[in-house]
């Protein structure tokens, strides 16, 4: 673990992979001397007294990624209608219905928070499911859409602009200012995505199908970086 100034009053975690910032952010985020504590794929932004700061993690032995508890468990109903569940069937070599089995088929877990408010990235599904992002962006998700690019699965809260794989729609609220907390997804939840029975089909002229010119690569591709 590499510990960096951040700032004058922040410090940044640079670790060798999720599981390791996942388990420094459990370790840390609660002690009073941490006022805030950002997970990312590979860090985790402390904001506090820099000196205390660098202190602590160094007193502070190396958690166990094993060790992290788990949080609270989201089932989520997604009509698998999305513009690129064909183009992901052909990229994985599996049917659009192996494509929803294999997304339902066992749980993804918040690793981090990114993109947009609400915006979580999910970790820990089917291996097959891994594919690229596409080459040129849409200007206009909409709110809802479900996506996978590189390793990650997610939800995006709002209409935005996005460049991820869209498989389908759900109609649960990512994130509500009127709750608390506003997130619905925190790190260290668990989401078990449920096939929802298909509404009549809606006007999606903005999400038109794209395809992705990244050529035959199917797996190891990053999608975790942006949405």
């Amino acid at each position: 673990m590499r510990v960096r100034a951040c700032g004058e009053s922040a410090v940044l975690l640079e670790l060798d992979d999720l599981e390791s910032a996942l388990a420094w952010h459990d370790a840390l985020h609660a002690h009073p001397e941490v006022d805030e504590a950002v997970l990312g794929a590979r860090t985790v932004l402390l904001r506090g007294e820099p000196t205390r700061l660098r202190s602590l993690v160094h007193r502070t032995a190396a958690p166990a990624p094993a060790d992290r508890p788990r949080a609270r468990e989201h089932r989520l109903e997604v009509r698998y209608d999305g513009p690129d569940l064909a183009q992901v069937a052909d990229l994985t070599g599996l049917s659009p219905d192996e494509v929803v089995r294999a997304h339902t088929a066992t749980s993804w877990t918040v690793a981090f928070g990114g993109f947009a408010p609400g915006f979580a990235y999910l970790v820990g599904g089917d291996a097959r499911l891994q594919v690229p992002r596409l080459a040129t962006p849409r200007s206009r998700v909409p709110r809802g859409a479900v996506g996978l690019a590189g390793a990650f699965s997610g939800v995006y809260p709002r209409e935005s602009p996005g460049g991820w794989q869209l498989i389908g729609t759900t109609d649960a609220v990512l994130f509500d200012v009127d709750r608390d907390p506003p997130a619905l997804l925190a790190p260290g939840d668990t989401v078990r995505f449920v096939p929802a029975p298909p509404h009549p089909p809606a006007d999606r002229d903005d999400v038109a199908p794209k395809r992705s010119d990244a050529g035959p690569q199917r797996h190891g591709q990053r999608g975790g970086e942006g949405a």
